[in-house]
């Protein structure tokens, strides 16, 4: 892939742009193996899954600068002033043309862009989602509520000049802080969810709900879980730190014998997410039953006596892992099989050296995130 902001130096999020990409996926996969050595013998690992190496983004996570009326989207430089962005190459193809109309769109809506080194302005972020059907998410991050009226008053034109657009809202990050989003956000348009369909299923993204930025890749890491899953044919089973339900929904679609699916996710509206679709999904009539709970994953299993404890396990964390309580109690319980799917192959490497009980059958890299040193393993788990 070549890229013209890396090579005018603009831009070097990619720092692997310019390496041929059979390179790249081969460097990626012996890192993994390297970091993963003592847990994950070489005979354990399939190849890499690999999508596009660019076009593949479904989200552009853009920062807002330049001058009202003459907005950037893209990134800030060293100083904080913004750096136009909107050609890069890593968007899909219906996120690349939404990508191209935003600046017109940001401009006409008058917000003045948010000044870091100044801390003035407004406008500080705009975050776009892109969906398998070409359905947009469209989330505005502002200083405050009080620019609010002049972007409700702009949605019939944002409407008519970017379609496809489903949801629109105004998200509120009031604090001189480097975050993307605050936690306050306000639905504009009818639709509150973004449809995003995976594999079959539909699932319903809402404004805050962490979906994966590669829609291929997301959907292979998907079905790898579930054919594991469907091999061991677990009875019960919990997704930990479960989204808006991926794997446990397709877990679902292929419950052979009945099996008892527990979805556990801190975020209230990922969990409102993953029970929209669940909604929707016809489960087989053999006993097959699903919920989903917003509480710690951690908490949650640890609180739950021995004899509670299910079949198979999926866990999900964040980049630091999960932690020795955790790992600790899958060690020394009854679970029978985990699938553990990690952005971090050194944190991945404590926890599974944190259950000595457990050992690794399968590892498989899924290369999410082309052009960066980023990766996605899994790894399914059995007692040994």
């Amino acid at each position: 892939m070549q890229c013209d902001y890396f090579d005018a130096g603009r831009c070097r999020s990619c720092a692997l742009m310019g390496v041929p990409y059979a390179a790249q996926l081969a460097d990626k996969d012996a890192a993994v193996r390297t970091l993963l050595a003592d847990a994950a013998p070489a005979d354990v690992w399939l190849e890499p899954f690999t999508g596009p190496e660019s076009a593949f983004r479904n989200k552009a996570k853009l920062v807002v600068g330049g001058r009202r009326g003459e907005p950037t989207l893209g990134i800030l430089d060293p100083t904080g002033a913004g750096v136009d962005l909107r050609h890069c190459g890593l968007y899909e193809p219906g996120l690349h043309e939404a990508v191209l109309r935003l600046p017109d769109l940001v401009g006409r809506l008058g917000l003045t862009p948010y000044d870091v080194p100044r801390r003035t302005g407004e406008l500080k972020h705009v975050l776009v989602t892109h969906s398998p059907d070409g359905e947009l998410m469209v989330r505005f991050v502002l200083r405050s509520p009080g620019q609010l009226g002049r972007l409700e008053r702009s949605l019939p034109d944002l409407l008519a000049r970017l379609p496809g657009t489903r949801v629109v809202t105004a998200n509120f990050l009031p604090q001189h802080a480097a975050l993307l989003e605050g936690e306050q956000e306000q639905v504009l348009t009818e639709h509150a969810t973004l449809p995003m369909r995976v594999n079959g299923i539909t699932l319903h993204l809402r404004p805050q709900s962490f979906f994966q930025t590669n829609t291929t890749v997301a959907a292979g890491l998907y079905r790898q879980a579930q054919e594991w899953l469907a091999e061991v044919a677990p009875t019960s089973l919990w997704d930990l730190y479960c989204g808006v339900g991926g794997f446990a929904l397709h877990a679902l679609t292929t419950a052979t014998p009945p099996a008892q699916v527990t979805g556990i996710e801190v975020s209230e509206e990922a969990v409102a997410s993953a029970e929209h679709t669940l909604g929707e999904i016809p489960l087989q009539d053999n006993g097959t039953h699903a919920t989903f709970r917003a509480d710690d994953a951690t908490r949650y299993a640890v609180q739950r006596p021995p004899e509670q404890a299910p079949d198979a396990v999926v866990v999900n964390p964040p980049r630091r892992g999960f932690g020795r309580e955790l790992a600790a109690w899958l060690d020394h319980s009854r679970v029978q099989h985990v699938v553990y799917s990690s952005c971090n192959a050194r944190s991945l490497a404590v926890d599974l050296e944190a259950m000595p009980h457990l050992q690794v059958r399968r590892a498989r890299l899924f290369d999410m995130f082309p052009q960066t040193s980023h990766h996605e393993v899994m790894v399914l788990l059995e007692r040994r």
